[in-house]
């Protein structure tokens, strides 16, 4: 639930707390105490150049139930649609700065660093609301031959975020002649998977259950010529 309680606290900005209304909503209405409880699809492209990593531009689409709620009450007419869509993606990248992103990438065991993530817009794709934005290395990152792994993912895994297809992580151009990916899918045991079904709602959260249940992206690549 992390997710959704991280943009709550983002003072008290009135996306953020639709947000966080679904979370709980979905709970109460299916009656079932089960993770996740709402779904970001992502895309993600690695950028760089001449065996250096610049950023990641990213691509956040969240299910349709997620986005009625983030639009339930927002004035979406015809005039103000524009406005009030930059406005909300704005108040996302505010709150997610503080969740270092929801993304974790790693040299080794050595954490990669980020800078402010910029460029955001929020579209509409049919009834998902899409974010998208650049989020920068705080340095560029040397490509390494296996050490270099990726993820993204809510801590308490109240939220799935993932990769639907191997497609949807992929390297830039440059770094694609030097470079190739492969997903690792998560492999959870039937006793970690039963343990995150049976967790109350009102249990807190458990931040080691997102981890357990996410996909790594791993690069590996070739020495420079």
């Amino acid at each position: 639930m992390r997710l959704f309680k991280t943009l709550q606290l983002s003072f008290i900005k009135r996306p953020l707390l639709a947000l966080f209304a679904l979370c709980l909503s979905v709970g109460i209405h299916e009656h079932v105490h089960a993770h996740p409880h709402s779904w970001i699809e992502l895309k993600t492209t690695i950028e760089g150049e001449n065996g250096m990593i610049n950023g990641l531009t990213m691509e956040w689409s969240f299910d349709a139930m997620t986005s009625a709620y983030v639009l339930d009450g927002e004035d979406i007419s015809p005039e103000r649609i524009d406005e009030t869509f930059q406005n909300i993606a704005a108040s996302l990248m505010d709150n997610i700065l503080y969740e270092h992103y929801f993304t974790y990438f790693y040299d080794g065991e050595t954490p990669i660093r980020y800078g402010v993530g910029h460029s955001e817009k929020l579209e509409r794709d049919r009834a998902k609301l899409v974010l998208s934005y650049y989020l920068p290395l705080a340095k560029p990152q040397p490509v390494t031959r296996d050490s270099l792994r990726l993820m993204i993912y809510d801590k308490t895994h109240f939220v799935d975020m993932s990769w639907r297809a191997d497609r949807h992580v992929s390297l830039s151009n440059d770094l694609a002649r030097q470079c190739s990916l492969n997903i690792v899918e998560p492999n959870p045991t039937p006793e970690q998977m039963s343990y995150a079904m049976s967790l109350p709602e009102d249990a807190d959260p458990d931040n080691t259950l997102g981890e357990l249940f996410t996909q790594t992206a791993e690069i590996h690549c070739a020495s420079m010529p």
